[in-house]
């Protein structure tokens, strides 16, 4: 079994929910016992650390939401998928791919990933170097916290009621 949480459910508020609901969260932390890999895309991670499954673990997800993952005691990676024992976490939605040929490496073999990325014709070339907050500038930076300013605060403070459930200091 694997578990795969996506974090941008319904424009991101379905993160919000699922991360105070206490049955998805029970769920997932018994799913989580047996899995061979419990995985997650963009603040899918903000998830599985709600429900206690990141803690110990280096994780990835979207770069506005990195100090909540750690707020939540997760050791936050910057790089677009983290690999670390039997949790594999993306970045970004565009991560999300990268995160899929890493799965699907782990799962079928690199010969079959790489089949998957040319079927895919995953090459890719941006035509602006603005896809992480270190290259994009402040500027960018600030128009696009402004821009997420609703979701990036609702989230926070799910984080910070679930920070103190899990006994973290937030």
């Amino acid at each position: 079994m694997i578990i795969v949480i996506v974090g941008w459910v319904d424009r991101a508020i379905g993160q919000v929910e699922m991360m105070q609901d206490i049955e998805v969260l029970d769920f997932l932390r018994q799913q989580g016992k047996t899995p061979k890999y419990i995985t997650s895309v963009c603040t899918g991670s903000l998830i599985l650390a709600a429900a206690g499954l990141l803690q110990g673990y280096r994780a990835a997800c979207h770069w506005a939401f990195r100090d909540q993952l750690a707020m939540l005691g997760v050791e936050v990676g910057t790089e677009r998928v983290v690999v670390d024992r039997d949790r594999i976490t993306g970045g970004g939605v565009t991560a999300g791919i990268d995160f899929g040929l890493v799965l699907a490496g782990k799962l079928c073999g690199e010969e079959t990933a790489k089949m998957i990325q040319l079927l895919l014709e995953y090459n890719p070339a941006p035509p602006f170097n603005a896809g992480s907050p270190e290259s994009a500038g402040e500027i960018v930076v600030e128009q696009v916290k402004e821009f997420g300013k609703q979701l990036i605060e609702a989230s926070l403070e799910a984080t910070k009621k679930r920070a103190i459930v899990l006994g973290m200091n937030s």
